[in-house]
């Protein structure tokens, strides 16, 4: 397999939205509103684009993911930056082959190069602690109502750098506040497709609801 990982460009933005959806669909809910939340994501001032990027196969595109700025603060008060991916996506057809993995590893060393000191994402512990990505309680870091969700996972960029204090609390940008109506009226944009309950949408309401002690 020939993978080029490339930033993404504005003539990527409607592929990476189908293979967005695709890649999403019913995964987490009936249907799915991660397409939305790329398209709201790409006009907000939290977007980074020079950490969006595809992966693309014989010039298809088969994975992308994006990137924002998150923020954690300790208990002083002091806020600071971070970075925080999602949507990561990989086609259906790709997914097991290792483009996720090129995708987090690309763009992780990028992050650092630019001095982050951390990329904090809510996501599936099953995915990302192979890329050394550890629960928050583990680094003392929690969310704005100070619970540890299984789903907030953690990678230093920078060694040692949750240490320096002992808590820390996790902000995400606002763009993924959206009215899921707004959701439905872009997915009309795109051709018809079922929605339909799966396994993993159960799976995923189990791991929203639990937390780490």
């Amino acid at each position: 397999m020939n993978l080029n990982i490339r930033p993404e460009t504005a003539a990527d933005h409607h592929a990476v939205d189908v293979l967005t959806r695709e890649a999403f669909w019913n995964l987490y809910h009936p249907g799915c509103d991660e397409h939305y939340t790329t398209h709201l994501i790409r006009g907000h001032e939290d977007h980074l684009p020079e950490l969006t990027f595809v992966a693309e196969v014989d010039g298809q595109i088969v994975g992308s993911i994006v990137y924002t700025r998150s923020w954690v603060v300790n208990e002083q008060g002091e806020r600071v930056q971070t970075v925080t991916f999602g949507p990561l996506c990989v086609h259906p057809a790709w997914q097991r082959r290792g483009v996720g993995t090129a995708l987090i590893g690309h763009t992780r060393a990028l992050a650092a190069q630019q001095g982050y000191p951390a990329i904090l994402i809510l996501g599936d512990p099953h995915n990302y602690c192979r890329h050394g990505f550890k629960t928050g309680r583990d680094l003392n870091v929690c969310t704005a109502d100070g619970r540890y969700p299984l789903g907030l996972l953690v990678l230093e960029l920078r060694p040692g750098f949750f240490a320096s204090h002992p808590h820390w609390t996790f902000h995400i940008s606002p763009v993924f506040e959206f009215d899921p109506a707004a959701a439905q009226a872009y997915d009309a944009r795109f051709p018809p497709k079922e929605k339909k309950h799966q396994w993993s949408q159960d799976l995923f309401a189990m791991l929203v609801r639990s937390v780490v002690e």
